[in-house]
């Protein structure tokens, strides 16, 4: 568990923040630029130093307001927006350069695992200068991982990184979740990258914590702006039953329910998590036939919340005990007299999930 308490005034802008968030998984701080996401990382790496207040992970004290752990002595790694690597060494020695500080009695992972992991077989030997953004920014996470850090801490990893170099880093970085038993603490304002990525979510706002919990109860929070935005949407947790169907989907499990997507580089009987958007949604209330639509899934209405858009409404419905949200228009509420605990049926293609 990583409890924090911190209090920063400098005048223009202030950070309050008090917090007991989870020592497993991916936590992720979301919030606009300028709402203290950073910020509240660098005071948990030690970075800044006139922060007041405590901090303690797993136990162990960090920071009182009388003792200050410096930032070498915190078992910690770090991830700039920008790789930061050594121009003038390899990957290879990049990678290295921190590992070979560590005690061996105290490495956790070793290079050839890192290397394989992260897909930088072929990068070794090659300078930064001769690397894209986002198999620089592979490199840099390799780096800190190779610190055997107890915490990664990721300040905007993608930020820098054009639509090609994000799209190649992601995944990795769900390898990264997925395969290592360790905490990540990941700073972001893109939902699309936190959707993915995320289970634990921090909403922040103005240096201020407005609301912290499962990722997707924030996300269907009608007091939230999650889902008022026009990207509404939610993450479903399947497992995979089986990995091709011979047409290229991926047949999930969810419940007692089936749910198709497109193909993807899974195992039976793998967890997986599934993002779907508020607008590829459809509701109906008989189950449909003679449609290209792969996906019905089984559902109930819990109620149905305003939309900034006049002519439309989002209804929050209930699958295998997960909250979906579908955005609908006003006209359909009314057709369909749709109610709360009504039997619905929702409809999603399946080249809209993957």
């Amino acid at each position: 568990m990583l409890n924090l308490d911190f209090k920063i005034d400098r005048g223009e802008f202030s950070l309050a923040a008090q917090l007991e968030l989870p020592s497993q998984g991916v936590t992720a701080l979301f919030g606009r630029s300028g709402s203290g996401k950073t910020t509240l990382l660098r005071c948990i790496a030690g970075l800044e130093k006139t922060a007041q207040g405590s901090l303690s992970f797993d136990g162990e004290t960090w920071q009182t307001e009388r003792f200050f752990l410096p930032l070498h002595q915190r078992p910690i790694g770090y991830v700039f927006q920008e790789a930061s690597l050594f121009p003038h060494l390899k990957v290879l020695a990049n990678l290295t350069y921190g590992y070979r500080r560590i005690p061996k009695e105290q490495r956790k992972l070793q290079p050839e695992e890192v290397i394989k992991l992260l897909g930088i077989e072929e990068l070794l030997g090659r300078y930064p200068d001769e690397l894209s953004g986002g198999q620089r920014q592979r490199v840099a996470i390799g780096r800190a991982l190779l610190t055997s850090p107890q915490l990664l801490l990721m300040d905007e990893p993608m930020a820098s990184l054009d639509a090609t170099s994000k799209a190649e880093i992601l995944p990795f970085l769900e390898k990264l979740r997925d395969q290592l038993e360790l905490p990540i603490i990941y700073v972001s304002h893109a939902i699309e990258e936190v959707t993915r990525l995320a289970d634990h979510l921090v909403l922040l706002e103005a240096g201020k914590v407005i609301a912290e919990g499962e990722l997707q109860d924030l996300l269907t929070d009608p007091s939230l702006p999650f889902i008022q935005t026009e990207t509404a949407s939610t993450v479903l947790r399947a497992v995979v039953k089986q990995p091709d169907t011979g047409d290229g989907l991926t047949e999930l499990k969810l419940g007692n329910q089936a749910l198709f997507i497109s193909k993807t580089s899974v195992s039976a009987g793998q967890p997986v998590r599934v993002r779907v958007m508020a607008r590829d949604l459809v509701l109906a209330l008989t189950p449909p036939t003679e449609t290209s639509l792969l996906n019905c899934l089984t559902a109930w209405v819990l109620d149905i919340q305003p939309d900034p858009n006049p002519s439309q409404a989002l209804v929050r419905i209930e699958v295998a005990d997960q909250i979906l949200l579908a955005r609908v228009s006003k006209r359909s509420v009314e057709n369909l007299k749709l109610k709360e605990r009504q039997l619905v049926y929702a409809l999603i293609k399946g080249v809209a999930l993957g």
